[in-house]
């Protein structure tokens, strides 16, 4: 019971603070203010929403990466041997992670650029995108974990998949309830 509390509080202050974080630069208005300011692409706010939505972009990476390794850290529960080859490994998969958010950031900045005229071209190569996406960051866990397993144990290495699993189905979640429906 403990360990559940232990997990679920930190989960839970990453979701309660989202929304904080989002006032800040709220990704559904900076898509639709994109989507404006791309109709009218001589308007003197386009440069302060691209600016606004590179800013939520910024703020999320932060925040959430800090937050996840401590999350990770008090869940996992090792030992100073165990952590020496844990962390290491995790910093290896987060910098790859990292630069595979970058697919996903991009495909929300298209996705907030053409919001407003979407066409079905357009909506299949985004959606494509968000697949390729969330295929390649499976690989990037089954990879891990194989590392993980082969390093500290089976065990462990579940431990590891089932936090990471749990944390990146919250940051998805913030990030997609932020986003607008794509519109007729």
């Amino acid at each position: 019971m403990k360990k559940r509390i232990v997990l679920w509080l930190p989960i839970w202050a990453i979701a309660i603070s989202c929304p904080a974080a989002l006032a800040n630069g709220h990704p559904k208005k900076a898509a639709q203010q994109s989507a404006q300011s791309s109709q009218s692409s001589q308007s003197p706010d386009a440069h302060t929403q691209a600016k606004n939505l590179q800013e939520y972009i910024n703020l999320m990476r932060s925040n959430v990466r800090d937050q996840k390794a401590e999350i990770m850290g008090s869940v996992m529960e090792l030992n100073i041997e165990d952590s020496a080859k844990f962390w290491p490994i995790y910093n290896e998969y987060d910098a790859e992670l990292t630069k595979l958010n970058d697919l996903r950031i991009a495909n929300i900045k298209d996705y907030a650029a053409n919001y407003s005229q979407m066409t079905d071209d357009k909506a299949d190569e985004l959606v494509h995108n968000a697949l390729d996406y969330q295929k390649q960051r499976g690989q990037l866990l089954a990879k891990y974990y194989e590392i993980m397993k082969q390093s500290l144990g089976a065990v462990t290495a579940a431990r590891f998949l089932q936090v990471e699993d749990q944390l990146l189905l919250i940051i998805d979640l913030q990030i997609v309830s932020s986003l607008p429906i794509v519109s007729q």
